[in-house]
């Protein structure tokens, strides 16, 4: 005997996603929009930073400048607020790391342009060193965590890759940073940050060593005295700014990024 079942199906709702509907609702280039500032000066250098276009990004500066805007107060006034719309996007997973790194390129060089146009350097925020753990050659974590520290104001000393140890220790007595970092692909040399806690700690060291990549988990971090887990590359600035503000005291460091 044949059965027959009839099924009412919504053609409408056949693979369809649920963050492709919310695309339709709200594009990127949407919420993007509705922070920009309204500002007829600042608006187009926050929308070409947004946008990750350097060229857009040196004539909306030109044209500030032009206008009377000091070079200098644009990095805090414009490029910051730029970047800012392109962090917080970020952080709700409206746009993805490679829109990031495009747009933290474009405030880097509004960065350059500005300095060039005052004559002088602008005031960073502090001094942090980064570096990949020794024996470990995959920067590209590295590299995204010194642009994004960049874009958010601090002076990066970057040692690369397949750092020695005592190459770390040396650079950190040189450079006094607020903030080490250090990034690890792989299990078989990720052990080479506890031996740099272990050899800053010997030397009176007590700073925030923010660590992160694929090789590591916050438990792993958490086994030695100044680790700070990071999750994602962007941490890394946020880590940077809460001591700013805060301090440098490693157990609110992990109350503020470790979960728990």
């Amino acid at each position: 005997m044949e059965v027959k079942y009839l099924i009412e199906i919504d053609p409408s709702m056949i693979l369809v996603r649920y963050n492709v509907k919310m695309e339709k609702q709200m594009t990127p280039e949407d919420a993007a929009e509705e922070l920009y500032p309204k500002d007829e000066l600042i608006y187009p250098i926050a929308k070409a930073i947004f946008e990750g276009e350097e060229d857009d990004v040196v004539e909306g500066l030109e044209k500030a400048i032009s206008s009377g805007k000091d070079p200098i107060s644009l990095i805090d006034d414009a490029l910051m607020v730029g970047m800012g719309v392109v962090t917080r996007l970020y952080d709700e997973g409206i746009i993805f790391l490679p829109n990031v790194m495009m747009s933290a390129d474009a405030m880097l060089e509004g960065i350059d342009h500005v300095k060039q146009k005052a004559g002088k350097a602008p005031t960073v925020k502090g001094k942090v060193v980064c570096h990949v753990a020794e024996g470990d050659v995959h920067d590209i974590g590295k590299n995204i965590v010194a642009a994004l520290l960049r874009a958010a104001g601090y002076d990066v000393v970057d040692l690369g890759r397949d750092v020695p140890v005592d190459e770390v220790i040396a650079t950190v007595e040189k450079e006094n940073p607020m903030m080490l970092t250090g990034t690890a692909l792989m299990t078989t040399t990720m052990y080479a940050f506890k031996e740099v806690n272990d050899k800053l700690m010997e030397k009176g060291y007590r700073i925030p060593f923010a660590c992160g990549g694929g090789a590591v988990n916050q438990d792993f971090v958490s086994q030695y005295e100044l680790g700070v887990y990071g999750e994602e590359a962007a941490d890394a600035a946020k880590i940077a700014d809460f001591i700013k503000a805060n301090g440098d005291n490693v157990v609110k460091l992990r109350e503020k990024f470790h979960r728990h």
